[in-house]
């Protein structure tokens, strides 16, 4: 069961701290692609899968179908935790796209991201091995963290 909230939502979506692990660092001493994608799904979790949300059903069966990554500025592991604001992109009858902005400890929500991410998930009855439709109730939960054309300039 998955009880603790560790985020917030505010005006531009729902923000959530990640912790940045020594084991995240490449070569370069900046957050490694397949670190940074685990550091998006643990963003993810206390949003979309905590017990008493309308989407943590779909924590049983949910899955990716599309996944960018951009790198716009460099991310260190000295930066973190490291700032995930996510927002719905689209929402459709069996699937929604999460966007991402990712910025570093205490960096002002207005500035430019460091990443800019996006993930196509789709519900799925893992039983049936069928996609799934989103209930009204997740849609509507969803549909509240939509943003406006104007919202989703950020990225370059």
């Amino acid at each position: 069961m998955l009880n603790e909230d560790s985020g917030t939502a505010t005006a531009d979506g729902y923000v959530v701290k990640v912790p940045v692990r020594w084991s995240d660092m490449d070569v370069y001493q900046h957050i490694n692609h397949a670190r940074m994608v685990t550091l998006l799904e643990e963003a993810r979790i206390p949003w979309l899968f905590l017990d008493g949300r309308p989407t943590a059903p779909l924590r049983d069966g949910c899955l990716v179908a599309d996944l960018h990554v951009k790198y716009q500025a460099q991310l260190r592991h000295s930066e973190g935790p490291i700032e995930v604001t996510m927002y719905v992109q689209r929402l459709r009858a069996v699937d929604f796209t999460v966007g991402y902005e990712v910025r570093a400890a205490g960096t002002d929500p207005a500035a430019e991201p460091a990443v800019v991410a996006s993930t196509q998930l789709v519900a799925f009855d893992v039983a049936g091995q069928r996609i799934a439709r989103l209930t009204p109730e997740q849609k509507d939960y969803l549909n509240s963290f939509r943003r406006g054309d104007e919202t989703s300039t950020k990225q370059r």
